[in-house]
C-alpha cells in the first residue's frame, strides 16, 4: 500500500477544484486532504479564477435581492448555479471576496442582520460579532493565505468604509476594521476626504492594501496594517471622453488594474506606483479592431456605446470585474469573458439566466476556489 507521503505529493500537484472532487473517492484521501498542513501548503500557491458571483440589484427600489448565481469562468458542460450558498444560516448580499473566502451580510430586512465570512469550498462559515451591517457602507476582505499559520486559525480581516459629511458640507471616509485574530471590530482613527462615493461596491485586496472605485476619477485605498489611506488618480480623465465610459477595477498579477470601456475602445492599466498615481497602460484595442476579431459576438459596437451621453441610460458594454487577466462584461443581454492575452471573447450566458433585474447595476465578484478552514459556528 502506497505511503501517505507519496500520496501527499501526488495529491498536493492537483488544483483545489479537482481536490474537493477528490475527498469523496476514499476515507483515506479525505483524510489526508482535510489535514491542516496539507492544506497549508497548498494555500502557499495561487489558485487560478474558477467563476464569478452575479447577484442583481433593484434599479429604483432599496430592497435586497436574495439570489446569487454563480458563474463559472468557463461554460464547458457546466451551467449557472444558484445554490452555493445555500449552506448559510439565512440569504445574503455578497460584498467581497479574497483568496477563496466571502464575505456577506445578511438580506433586509432581517430580525437579527449579521456579517458573515464563508468559504463556498468546504461550506464553513463564522458570524462575525459586535456589528450590525447596514446597506449605505462598503465593505473589503482581507486575506492573505501565504501568512496563515498551520496551528493557528485562518486570519482575515474585514474592514468596513463609511461616508460622512463634516460641517461644511465636504466628505470624507472612515474606516472599521474586524480582525479574526481579535475576535472584534475596532474603529480606525484614520479618515480620508473624498467627495466622491464608492462606485460598484467591492474592495480589491492587492499586496495588503484594499481598493475602492469611486465614481469621480479615484481609487480609495487603506492599508490594513498601518491603517493609512489615500486617493489614487485614474489613468485617464473622463471629462475628455463624449460618452460616458464605464470602468472597473481589478487585480492580476499582483498588481492593481483599471479598466475602462469608451467610445476609444477598452483600455487596461497596471497601478505602477502608488503614490505618484503611476499607471501603466498594458492593453490598449479599439472597439472596431475587437469587433473584427469578435465578429460572432459584437456588432456597431462604437455607436451603441457612443450613444450613452446620459447616466440614467444603460451601457451598452459595461466591465463587471477583473481578476488574472479575464474581464467579465456585459455586452446588451450576454454575459462574455475577455481574455486581454488572447483578445478572445467567450459567451458564458444570457441575462436571462441571472434574473430579470440583472441588468441594473449587479453585485459582480471574482471567486477563486480554496480549502482555508474556518471555525463554524
Amino acid at each position: 500500500m502506497e505511503s501517505d507521503d507519496i500520496c501527499m505529493d501526488v495529491l498536493s500537484r492537483l488544483p483545489a477544484k479537482t481536490l474537493l472532487g477528490l475527498k469523496c473517492v476514499c476515507k483515506r484521501w479525505r483524510r489526508i486532504i482535510s489535514d491542516r498542513s496539507f492544506i497549508q501548503d497548498l494555500l502557499q500557491r495561487p489558485e487560478p479564477l474558477a467563476g464569478f458571483f452575479f447577484q442583481e440589484r433593484y434599479q429604483w427600489c432599496d430592497e435586497d435581492i436574495s439570489t446569487i448565481s454563480y458563474i463559472p469562468a468557463t461554460m464547458e458542460g457546466t451551467q449557472v448555479q444558484q445554490t452555493i450558498f445555500s449552506f448559510l444560516p439565512e440569504d445574503v448580499v455578497i460584498l467581497g471576496s479574497c483568496n477563496g473566502l466571502v464575505c456577506c451580510r445578511s438580506i433586509f430586512p432581517s430580525p437579527d442582520p449579521s456579517i458573515f465570512v464563508c468559504n463556498p469550498s468546504n461550506k464553513q462559515w463564522i458570524r462575525l460579532l459586535e456589528t450590525t451591517p447596514d446597506k449605505e457602507s462598503s465593505y473589503g476582505l482581507a486575506f492573505n493565505p501565504f501568512q496563515s499559520p498551520i496551528d493557528m486559525p485562518t486570519n482575515f480581516k474585514v474592514v468596513r468604509v463609511s461616508q460622512a459629511q463634516t460641517d461644511m458640507d465636504d466628505s470624507y471616509f472612515s474606516f472599521e476594521i474586524y480582525s479574526s485574530q481579535a475576535g472584534a471590530w475596532k474603529k480606525s482613527k484614520e479618515i480620508c476626504q473624498c467627495n466622491h462615493n464608492l462606485f460598484k461596491n467591492k474592495g480589491i485586496f492587492v499586496g495588503g492594501i484594499l481598493h475602492w472605485l469611486t465614481d469621480g476619477d479615484q481609487v480609495l485605498s487603506f492599508n490594513i496594517e498601518n491603517e493609512l489611506s489615500w486617493l489614487i488618480s485614474a489613468p485617464f480623465p473622463t471629462i475628455h471622453l463624449t460618452a460616458i465610459p464605464e470602468m472597473c477595477i481589478g487585480e492580476s498579477r499582483g498588481r492593481l488594474h483599471y479598466i475602462m470601456i469608451s467610445e476609444d475602445g477598452l483600455q487596461v492599466w497596471a497601478l505602477e506606483d502608488y503614490y505618484d498615481s503611476n499607471w501603466s497602460l498594458v492593453h490598449s484595442t479599439t472597439l472596431e479592431v475587437m469587433e473584427e476579431e469578435n465578429s460572432q459576438l459584437l456588432y456597431n459596437t462604437r455607436d451603441r456605446v457612443a450613444q450613452r451621453i446620459s447616466i440614467d441610460s444603460i451601457p451598452w458594454m459595461d466591465p463587471l470585474a477583473f481578476k488574472d487577466g479575464l474581464l467579465l462584461m456585459r455586452v446588451s443581454t450576454k454575459i462574455i469573458l475577455y481574455c486581454i492575452g488572447t483578445r478572445k471573447m467567450e459567451e458564458l450566458c444570457n441575462l436571462s439566466k441571472l434574473g430579470r433585474n440583472s441588468i441594473f447595476g449587479p453585485l459582480v465578484i471574482p471567486y477563486s476556489l480554496s480549502l482555508a478552514p474556518l471555525s463554524q459556528t
